[in-house]
């Protein structure tokens, strides 16, 4: 028969392992999330440079060119690294859906095409997205954004048209 502080001695040990083997299992997960939040990083300033740079190019097609001695000094300026950066510029004279996001270009497409005012619900399928609850809501978000930025107008609650720029609602297509 094993003695009492045999047996105790002998848990105690194998508690041991086991505390060992979870902390060496616990410092290989803490690397590895390093490295996924170090992949997460890297793809989160990719899009905010991707989205800061469509926005320069579409501020450049839209500005009138400025003479030389008319521009600001290049040296001191900095242009703040993915802060503040529209992804949705606000719509303006001359300005084309195709300076917009894919998603929202679309569905500024789709609602140009449509014979009336048109819901979330109805424009989701019409975008490839499965119609549930969680995607209704984030186009409905998008169409308000679309709405605050002026490119379109929301006539009822819920019930959104092209924006009207005074005739100009058939450039929404064209370059």
């Amino acid at each position: 028969m094993v003695s009492l502080p045999e047996e105790l001695e002998t848990r105690e040990a194998a508690a041991r392992r086991r505390v060992e083997e979870l902390q060496t299992e616990a410092a290989e997960l803490a690397v590895r999330l390093e490295e996924a939040r170090a992949d997460l990083s890297r793809l989160e300033i990719t899009r905010e440079t991707v989205a800061q740079v469509l926005a320069e190019l579409s501020a450049a097609e839209a500005a009138p060119e400025v003479p030389a001695k008319d521009a600001p000094e290049a040296e001191g300026a900095s242009v703040p690294h993915g802060v503040g950066v529209m992804a949705v510029p606000p719509w303006r004279e001359g300005l084309v859906a195709q300076v917009l996001p894919d998603v929202y270009r679309d569905i500024v497409e789709i609602v140009a095409d449509a014979p009336g005012p048109l819901q979330a619900k109805q424009i989701v399928p019409r975008i490839g997205l499965e119609a549930t609850t969680a995607k209704i809501e984030g186009t409905r978000g998008k169409l308000k954004r679309l709405v605050e930025r002026g490119w379109l107008d929301e006539d009822a609650p819920g019930r959104f048209t092209l924006a009207r720029h005074g005739g100009d609602t058939d450039r929404v297509n064209s370059r």
